[in-house]
């Protein structure tokens, strides 16, 4: 029997929206311009993004649903899969963002909220619609080290991340987007030991997103047992002019899979 190929890993530049702009700060504070949404998602598509990722990141905290707006934009000016995340907390607002274009929907405090509710996203709108957000940091009181935030990082859920990764595969999520908070903006790297401890212990895919500071951190998060079926990035995209691209090229260098 013939052993098929490994699945392509995917670079998914993540674009942080505040007030109709593109924003980035460092351990989710300090937030600073980056560009207009759209005209940066057109760019990242030009350049081989395999996905790209919108988060309203204030949504959550104004307790409103993601911008439809934004997302009408956005839709007609991409060919490749968007996922809208950000103040998502009913069926009602994901059949919104998905009905104006986007892909998937991307849920953090909704799930912790209401855990019941990444099962009936996924049974309406399928499992590979439904993307839960981690956002974690580190912490001695939870067993696995890493426990759960919510509002954008502002608030412990006291949840343990490993075990609320286990739980939401369990409830039908199809993706875990996993963010250290420690690592957020910082360039130090992905967080390698947080990203193999959920990937070891769950069986859907996995994107790593914070720490990225150099394109050699997309090896080392990407390659190897435990690794991550994604990166996520956004500040070496936004302002340190490396473009998906040139990320693409040197994973092939280090014989990793990716799609250019």
């Amino acid at each position: 029997m013939s052993q098929s190929l490994p699945l392509a890993k995917r670079i998914i530049p993540c674009l942080d929206v505040k007030n109709g702009s593109v924003v980035k700060g460092t351990n989710f504070e300090s937030l600073k311009f980056a560009g207009d949404p759209v005209e940066l998602a057109k760019k990242y598509c030009k350049e081989g993004a395999d996905e790209l990722l919108f988060l309203d990141i204030a949504a959550s905290q104004e307790k409103r649903s993601a911008r439809t707006k934004l997302v009408r934009r956005i839709a007609k000016e991409l060919d490749i899969p968007f996922t809208i995340g950000g103040g998502i907390s009913s069926v009602s607002d994901a059949r919104t963002v998905l009905s104006n274009g986007a892909d998937k929907v991307s849920i953090n405090t909704g799930a912790v909220k209401n855990p019941a509710l990444v099962s009936e996203l996924a049974e309406i709108f399928g499992n590979q619609c439904v993307v839960v957000a981690i956002d974690a940091k580190r912490n001695s009181i939870p067993t696995s080290g890493f426990t759960v935030c919510t509002y954008g990082g502002k608030t412990d859920a006291g949840l343990d991340a490993v075990e609320w990764a286990k739980k939401v595969e369990r409830m039908g999520a199809g993706e875990i987007l996993l963010t250290s908070i420690d690592r957020d903006g910082t360039k130090l790297g992905f967080d390698l030991e947080l990203t193999r401890a959920i990937v070891s212990e769950t069986s859907i895919p996995v994107i790593a997103s914070g720490g990225c500071g150099k394109i050699s951190d997309f090896v080392g998060i990407l390659k190897g047992r435990d690794s991550a079926d994604a990166a996520l990035a956004a500040s070496i995209f936004h302002y340190d002019g490396v473009t998906v691209n040139q990320v693409k090229k040197w994973l092939r260098k280090e014989r990793i899979r990716v799609r250019i």
